[in-house]
């Protein structure tokens, strides 16, 4: 495996699609094998995990971590994208904000905490009947989109400001695959009743990578950065197996090793700290599902 295979961790600015740091990825990197982990929003910033080469093949583990962000709540109005971008549908009058007190809302949100039932909003990537729901709302339908289970370990207020027109929350939140931050904003406005929007999202992390591996955009688009490699990546999201030449060269052919005690999936690194291939263990033994190292 050469240094065309490995990761890039890009810090987003916003005013751009997640799709748009892949497009620049694919000229820094000269491939076009380039894909990244986890979507944010346009308007998101932060921690956004580029795959090149074979790369590209782990993105699935690092988008099934857990992840963390720092948010604006913004209370007093409603939109229908539950974000600052998005056309207000209902605005609270200044009386309504301020009947609600900081202890209500510290109460609502500390009962989103652990594992709850939360719906995406309806302008999201999740993708309804094979299309995606914010093709489906720009189009002019309207649904609700089903909700899913999701949880989240964390969700502290650092700061209440208000205005006579809104009040503004910054939130740390740390939660599984598949949350919206969005929806939180809006189901905290919901429940209050003045209705509620996202007005700021920053990723700080992804998985077990932070800002302080980040690269920012403008560096990465022009060419300073630091890519990390296959095994330090894998070392990262995987619990591991050192292998031996033998084992090393059978997994190679894609064949079977002595199944391990350890996790469902997990790497097998050889003797030279080359990532050989991804394992599952199964009754009869642990079975590549996914090889890296060509066969000799």
């Amino acid at each position: 495996m050469s240094t065309t295979d490995g990761f890039v961790v890009v810090d987003k600015a916003g005013a751009m699609t997640s799709h748009d740091v892949v497009s620049v990825g694919r000229r820094v990197l000269g491939t076009r094998k380039v894909g990244h982990a986890g979507t944010l929003d346009p308007m998101a910033t932060g921690i956004l995990i580029l795959g090149f080469g074979h790369g590209t093949r782990l993105l699935q583990y690092i988008t099934d971590g857990d992840k963390s962000y720092r948010a604006t709540i913004s209370l007093g109005a409603a939109t229908v994208t539950d974000d600052v971008e998005g056309e207000v549908i209902s605005r609270a009058s200044a009386s309504d904000l301020l009947k609600v007190t900081d202890e209500e809302i510290k109460k609502v949100l500390s009962e989103m905490r652990g594992v709850i039932s939360q719906r995406p909003s309806s302008v999201s990537a999740v993708k309804v009947d094979g299309k995606r729901a914010h093709e489906r709302v720009r189009a002019g339908e309207v649904f609700e989109l089903a909700s899913r289970e999701v949880t989240i370990s964390q969700l502290d207020v650092t700061q209440i400001r208000r205005s006579e027109k809104a009040i503004e929350i910054d939130i740390e939140v740390t939660c599984s695959a598949g949350t919206f931050i969005r929806a939180i904003a809006r189901d905290l406005g919901n429940v209050l009743n003045v209705g509620g929007h996202l007005t700021v999202l920053r990723r700080t992390r992804v998985a077990s990578f932070g800002e302080d591996v980040a690269t920012p955009f403008e560096d990465f688009k022009s060419g300073q950065f630091k890519s990390l490699g296959l095994v330090e990546v894998a070392r990262r999201i995987f619990q591991v197996r050192e292998i031996d030449l033998v084992e090393s060269q059978e997994l190679s052919f894609g064949r079977k090793i002595s199944a391990s005690p350890s996790a469902q999936i997990y790497a097998a690194i050889s003797e030279s700290n080359e990532l050989i291939a991804l394992l599952e263990n199964r009754e009869d033994g642990a079975k590549p599902i996914a090889v890296f190292a060509p066969a000799n």
